[in-house]
């Protein structure tokens, strides 16, 4: 057995069992004690979405509630809302799309969690907002050396393992295209231009961050959705047997009992959670670069970021492969492929090339994002100049790199630092759920007597944060 082959049987342990009964713990745990937040509040999401940020006293724009949605949602949104829902019917049969909406569904309490503390306990750096986990950590609990290792993990997952692995789904899209691909220089030219491209927005900072991400993701998640409402109407009269099959499957309770950790509902869950990301901690790290008036409001606009992702993203890629009349078999049919013989199917040849099109945009911000984390955990451990010019340039270098050849034992090890910093993550929030309900109470008692919520530490018992009266 090859030191890959070993990661492999940790990595499926791990996430089949350990990090699947911890997130659906939380999940339904937070759900309770915030009576559904998730949905109660979700209008109030919405609007706080919308809310236009003026320039702050240097004269540099604010970072908006919807950019700060837009940088995680760039992160979540990747070829995994592709390729990994196409694997994950092919494996788990279509009833894996319901037990993902229903951890998209719990998981929006947790996500909601995260990310309001990540706001209460973020900080003012250069006149710009950072947070997330690692702050938490060390701010709230008073464990820097917990904080340090999250960031240690958060950097090596994203950073070089998952934007290795965007970058090479980017260039391997072409295969399609040219003949030997990987045996031409194609690979080497795309990787080169992918890390310009990544170069030029990551030297940027936040705002072009943000700007990027706030153009070209509401963009294309309208396009790709447009096509999975448009293979509905197609295939209409299907609707009813589709989802028939969708509920079947879901609780199809002999097939479970056969092989649970390959069932339905263990691959659902995985992909939800997973591919939303709620309670892992890596969206905390761009909702804290929110400059809002209430913690509650980025903690609600987070919410929709996993809704956006896992029933709207997600739901699409299903219905576009469940409407074909193509069937995937794992390890035969799965991934991009069988996504490629789907669409086919549904509307045509051109639509193997909007497919082509969406992996670019959706892996590309994806890396975006990704980086943006990566940053905020970088001059956690070490606010310094030169570091951080060093890290860029090794951020840069994996995307080239990662065009060229499949990084699968870097994959590996990207999912299990994703993994364990899961794990860190979920002990912290379960740790500090009080103090997200307590600012919780705190919003709603302020709109309870019709104001728009602002929040100030001493509100709730807390002190040390930037939201001391007249400091913020």
């Amino acid at each position: 057995m090859t030191f890959n082959d070993v990661l492999t049987e940790v990595n499926n342990f791990m996430y089949t069992y350990v990090l699947i009964i911890m997130l659906v713990g939380v999940g339904i745990y937070f759900t309770i004690r915030t009576r559904g937040v998730q949905f109660r509040l979700l209008k109030d999401g919405l609007k706080s979405m919308l809310e236009k940020k003026e320039k702050d006293e240097t004269g540099k724009k604010k970072v908006s509630s919807f950019q700060a949605l837009m940088i995680s949602t760039a992160s979540r949104v990747g070829t995994g809302n592709i390729a990994g829902i196409a694997t994950a019917i092919a494996a788990g049969g279509p009833g894996a799309v319901f037990w993902m909406w229903v951890m998209a569904l719990i998981g929006g309490a947790s996500a909601f969690v995260e990310s309001t503390l990540a706001q209460v306990y973020k900080v003012k750096q250069n006149g710009q907002f950072r947070g997330g986990p690692s702050y938490y950590m060390e701010r709230a609990l008073g464990k820097r050396w917990l904080g340090i290792l999250f960031s240690v993990l958060l950097i090596i997952c994203f950073a070089y393992g998952f934007n290795g692995l965007q970058s090479y789904n980017m260039s391997y899209a072409l295969e399609y295209y040219i003949a030997d691909y990987s045996n031409t220089v194609w690979p080497v030219v795309v990787g080169a231009l992918l890390a310009l491209a990544t170069g030029l927005v990551i030297w940027g900072g936040v705002h072009r961050i943000g700007f990027i991400s706030s153009v070209i993701v509401p963009i294309m998640a309208m396009l790709y959705i447009l096509i999975g409402l448009v293979t509905m109407v197609l295939h209409i009269d299907q609707l009813p047997r589709v989802f028939g099959m969708i509920f079947e499957s879901a609780f199809d309770v002999q097939a479970i009992a056969g092989g649970f950790a390959g069932s339905a509902v263990v691959i659902g869950i995985k992909r939800g959670l997973f591919s939303n990301e709620a309670g892992m901690g890596s969206a905390p790290n761009a909702s804290a670069s929110a400059d809002v008036e209430h913690p509650v409001k980025q903690g609600m606009v987070q919410v929709i970021s996993v809704f956006i992702d896992t029933i709207l993203i997600c739901s699409s890629t299903a219905m576009m492969l469940l409407l074909s009349g193509v069937e995937g078999q794992s390890g035969v049919l799965d991934g991009i492929p069988f996504v490629q013989a789907a669409i086919s199917s549904n509307v045509g040849q051109w639509g193997i090339y909007f497919i082509t099109f969406s992996i670019f945009t959706f892996a590309y911000t994806s890396v975006i994002g990704n980086y943006f984390y990566a940053e905020s955990n970088i001059l956690f451990i070490k606010n310094n100049k030169t570091v951080l010019f060093i890290f860029r340039v090794t951020c840069v270098l994996a995307v080239f790199l990662g065009a060229l050849a499949d990084f699968s034992l870097v994959w590996n090890i990207a999912d299990i630092t994703m993994g364990l910093m899961a794990v860190v993550n979920i002990i912290a929030i379960f740790l500090l759920g009080k103090v997200a309900f307590k600012v919780l109470d705190n919003y709603e008692q302020q709109k309870k007597k019709g104001q728009d919520p602002v929040f100030y530490e001493d509100e709730v018992g807390l002190t040390g944060t930037v939201w001391t009266r007249g400091k913020k």
